[in-house]
């Protein structure tokens, strides 16, 4: 039986209204101890740099490979985005309360999706159904920085997002 590639991965329908040009700039795996964990995409318009992406109307899109608790995702969220920039305590407790809104519990095959508009506005779906919304430009910035700021703690996962070559 012969081998055949995977498919591609289908633009998400949440994209449809607010990204419609949206293409797939890169994809990605993030790894823990070995184990997968989801799998990211960075959906963005035609003409998308990687170094003004706080700018630029994007999406990032993870399918989860297990379980996890929506609660854990928001804490480590808030631990990653210090990696990024500063932020103050205040800031941290309101964008800790969004982003338990924003992820619930999450199981394999869930699809968790962020949407920026490019100018502070942030929309979140949990398989398709918006969970939260803010407009808050520096968490924006800070909660995509996480996977697209030089800062990362996942190098080669950005590297995969963004679709640099080795």
């Amino acid at each position: 039986m012969p081998l055949t590639a995977p498919a591609a991965p289908v633009r998400p329908e949440e994209l449809r209204a607010d990204l419609p040009d949206a293409r797939l700039v890169g994809t990605g795996v993030l790894r823990f101890f070995g184990l997968r964990v989801y799998e990211a995409r960075l959906w963005a318009g035609p003409g998308f740099v990687a170094e003004q992406y706080a700018s630029q109307p994007m999406a990032l899109e993870l399918l989860y490979d297990r379980k996890l608790e929506g609660q854990a995702i928001a804490e480590r969220s808030v631990a990653e985005m210090r990696r990024v920039g500063p932020f103050s305590e205040e800031q941290a407790r309101q964008w800790l309360a969004l982003m338990t809104k924003a992820f619930p519990d999450v199981v394999a095959q869930d699809r968790l999706l962020g949407l920026s508009d490019g100018q502070g506005g942030v929309r979140f779906f949990h398989n398709a159904r918006q969970t939260a919304q803010t407009r808050d430009a520096d968490y924006a910035r800070l909660f995509f920085g996480i996977w697209l700021a030089a800062q990362t703690s996942a190098p080669a996962l950005r590297k995969s997002l963004l679709g640099l070559a080795d």
